[in-house]
Order: C-alpha cells, then structure tokens, then sequence
C-alpha cells in the first residue's frame, strides 16, 4: 500500500486516555458494587464457604483472556477489538458473531443495569415509589438517555465522571471492609460471625460439582466488562500498549477487590441461613442492602448510594464498548455505512452510540411490560453471550499469531497456553450453562417447555446470525463477506497519528 493509500482512520479522538483513566473505566464496567451485591449471596448459596475460592476461579479464564486481547491489540489496536481480530483470524462470519456477541451483551446489561438504577434511585430519595414498577422504568430510561448523551460528548468528560463514580464505589467498599474486620475482631458483630478460615480457599473442599459450575458462571458474570478499555484503543495514548496494560490491571484490581470483600461478608454475617446470615435465602438478591443497617448505622445511605452509582456508571461505560464495535463494524463493511459516523466537534461515533442506547431502551421497556422476571432472566442469560465471545477471542489470539507461536518462550506462554486455557475453560461455562439453562426450572420464566434464561441468551445469539444473513443480501455488504475490506493482510483503520501499518506477525512480541 502506497503512503497516499493509507486508510485516513475512523475520525475518533486520539491520545485523550492514560493508563490511569483506562484502568479507571475497564473498572467502573464491571460495575463491583453492584456485581458484589447481586452476585455474592448467590455464590455462597451454591458453594458456601467456599465462596473465596470461586472468586479466585473464575479469574483465572479472564486473566488469561485479558493476555489474549493484550497480545492482539499490540497487533491490531482497533475498537472492533473481538470482530476485528476474530475476522483477520477466521474470516466474516466469524468475525461478524464475535462483533454481534459484543453487542448483545452491552444491550442486555444495560437494560438490568438501568432496571438497579431507577430502583436504588427510588430507595433513596423515596422508598415507595421504589415498588412502583413504571416509576422505575422511567427513571431507568433517564439514566440511560444521560448516559448516552455523556457518551456523545466523548471520552475526556466520560473518565472525568468514572473517577468520581469509581471512587464513591471503593470509598463504600473500603468503609465495609474496615468496619466488617473491625466488628469481628471487636467481638460487635452479629450472632454467626466467624473469623476468617484457610479452608474458605481450598479449591478441593467444593461438596458439590453443580454448585460448583453454578458458582464459577455467576463469578465469571462480576468480572466481565474490563475490556472496555480495550475498545478504547484508538483514544488512549500509546494505543498499542496501554490499554492491553490497563485490561491486566482491572482484572487484577477486581480480583482484590471481590476476594477481600467475601471473606469479610463472610466473617461478618456467617453463612448461617437466617436473618442476616449469608446462606440465607431471602437476602440472597441483594446482600449489602440486608447488611447496610447494621453495619453503616446511620451511613447506611452510603451502600445504596453506592450501588446506584455503580449501576449508573456502568451503564455509560457499556455504551462505549457497543458503539465504538458498531463503528468498526461499519468501517469494514460489515454494517451500514451511517453506523461508522464520527461526530465533526466531540470525535465520538455519535450515530452508533445514539443507536446502541435507543435499542437499549426499547430491550429494556419491552421486557419490563411482558413481565419484570423476564427482564431478571436476560440478566442470568449474559454469561452466554460473555462465554461466547471473549472464547472467540481467546481462539483468534492463538489462530492469527500462529507462525510464531513457539518462535519463543514469551509467545508459548502469552500467545498459545494463557489464550488456549481461557478460551477452553469459557467454551465449558458456554456448554454447561445451555445445558443448565435448558431445564424450565431455570431462572424466573419458561417458554417453549424450555427455561426463559435459554431463550433469551440461545435466542439472542441466533437473532445475530439471521441478522448477519440479512446484511449479506445488501450490495453494501460485498466488500466485507467477500474478505475484501478486511482480511488478514489489510490495514487497520486506526488514527492517523499512530502507525498504520500492521507489523508483522512472523516472529517476536509483534
């Protein structure tokens, strides 16, 4: 390719993220305070005490992933990050699914992560309207609409407001460690308490193989959303290192943090299975909020501050992801030509943004008026969805770099063993939750005989494909299926002040 060839870059702002505001967004997508509060009571239901251990499983997949999309990105810094690489490595159709994965999945949680937000909003300002289900949903849809014309603004304000909102979450969870420990170790804590066991973290104790793959896919769900900072890419200085850089950091922050903050719920409340004990099930929805009186007293608003902001925050975060995927998908063809529009002033695709939040709302208020536990079961669908394309990703680490893969140590372990175990222990979850989900006692809904959870994330994945066979029959869609606009050998469209050629894949660290 000629220097006048040169592909002029999609038009997004560059060099407006450090690794301190991309670690700072890959964390505030994964929404911890609320991730901990919907998820933790659920884990230890399933496992009990060996709820710590879970935790530290089901990091291991992601951690190894993170490695796949940091070796990848160094490669091809591009925001279709997951459909980018999984075209370059296997071809459009491929390549297509793992961009649709990416999607869905934004689009469902951000319908659930609006449903907590109007929810806690209400529990806060005024608890009864917190029972009246339109009164949320508009008040969710609100969240998104401002979430949404944040995004558009671009990303310097967005990381300005994820400092604020990230630190109000850790300020919360800091506050709950500290006075949990000190309870315990004060002998104030309730009836049940117990301190802390080396046996929470023994990976053989699990009584339970069920419980244990239960535990391991609800885990997986908590850390999901730190390769936000990956489709940031092509804003973040020194886009081939740093973000693969802050995806590593995030999964590690999270690990920390979900560990430290079981083992002190735990040694706190129990695993006792009344009142506040953790093995109960009637708090199992929302562990902090059963737990806020007694251990914040009249901070207790704090907890619900924080699992608010955490929703909210999230819900912008995620939109990132999906847009930025969406352009990329425009910019190769792979989507109409309007998806891949760059606003002239703030550099953000404006259009795709706009777009991911309008669906997002019409998901969201469709499900809550068909029924609320419907919108429940699309939530335990996620991990799907999750499974289905960071396993892609972690294949298309292995199949793009594979003329170098043992060209040295560094290559065997980064580029072959961490991408190859990842993607085989998610392509497990993926099976084992279809199978799980099959069973109509599975989440809150049947349909078809079969549980709602299985239609919902089955049915989302396989609407994606019909979707993808309908583009194909537009003219637009030529140059892409037919490997033309983006293949193995072509050049990334990335910002015209970084390099813009792909360097080579036949040996060393790429």
């Amino acid at each position: 390719m000629t220097v006048t060839d040169k592909p002029a870059g999609k038009g997004l702002a560059t060099g407006t993220l450090g690794l301190f505001g991309s670690t700072v967004i890959g964390l505030a997508s994964t929404a911890p305070v609320y991730s901990l509060a919907a998820t933790l009571g659920f884990v230890v239901l399933a496992v009990g005490a060996q709820a710590p251990i879970a935790f530290i499983i089901a990091f291991v997949p992601m951690f190894f992933i993170a490695f796949a999309y940091r070796e990848l990105n160094r490669a091809v810094p591009d925001c279709g990050t997951t459909f980018t690489w999984a075209t370059k490595a296997f071809g459009p159709v491929v390549g297509w699914m793992g961009g649709w994965g990416v999607a869905i999945a934004g689009i469902i949680v951000l319908a659930n992560l609006a449903q907590i937000g109007g929810k806690y909003f209400w529990l806060l300002a005024y608890p009864p309207f917190a029972d009246e289900g339109w009164i949320v949903t508009l008040t969710g849809v609100v969240f998104i609409a401002v979430m949404t014309a944040i995004s558009v603004r671009g990303t310097e304000i967005g990381e300005k407001l994820q400092n604020v909102l990230l630190g109000i979450q850790y300020l919360a969870l800091v506050i709950f460690v500290v006075a949990a420990i000190v309870a315990v170790t004060t002998g104030t804590a309730p009836e049940g308490s117990t301190t802390p066991q080396l046996d929470w973290f023994n990976p053989f104790a699990f009584e339970s193989s069920q419980g244990f793959i239960e535990a391991i896919l609800l885990a997986l769900f908590i850390y999901w959303g730190w390769d936000t900072c990956l489709a940031l890419n092509e804003e973040t200085k020194d886009p081939q290192r740093t973000p693969g850089r802050a995806a590593i950091l995030s999964t590690l922050i999270l690990l920390v943090t979900y560990v430290g903050v079981t083992v002190a719920a735990m040694a706190y409340a129990g695993l006792g299975d009344t009142g506040t004990g953790l093995g109960n099930e009637d708090i199992a929805e929302d562990v902090f909020f059963a737990l806020k009186d007694q251990l914040f007293g009249p901070f207790a608003w704090l907890l619900v501050v924080a699992v608010m902001v955490s929703a909210v925050s999230s819900t912008q975060t995620t939109i990132l992801p999906t847009a930025r995927g969406t352009l990329a998908m425009a910019a190769y063809k792979a989507l109409p030509s309007r998806f891949g529009r760059v606003h002239p002033k703030w550099k953000t695709p404006a259009f795709s943004t706009v777009v991911m939040g309008v669906v997002a709302v019409v998901f969201y208020v469709a499900l809550t008026i068909v029924s609320e536990d419907f919108l429940s079961d699309s939530i335990l669908s996620l991990g799907l969805a999750i499974a289905f394309y960071y396993a892609i990703t972690g294949y298309a680490c292995i199949w793009f770099f594979r003329k170098e893969l043992f060209a040295s140590a560094y290559n065997v372990v980064f580029k072959f063993a961490f991408p190859l175990l990842g993607a085989l222990m998610l392509t497990a979850a993926f099976a084992f939750s279809v199978r799980d989900m099959l069973d109509p006692d599975y989440g809150y809904t049947v349909l078809f005989g079969v549980g709602g959870v299985f239609v919902v994330g089955v049915g989302s994945l396989a609407f994606g494909a019909v979707l993808m066979i309908v583009w194909f029959f537009f003219a637009g869609s030529k140059p892409f299926f037919r490997g033309e606009s983006l293949n193995r050998d072509t050049e990334v469209l990335v910002p015209e002040t970084e390099q813009l050629v792909i360097r080579s894949v036949d040996g060393g660290r790429g």
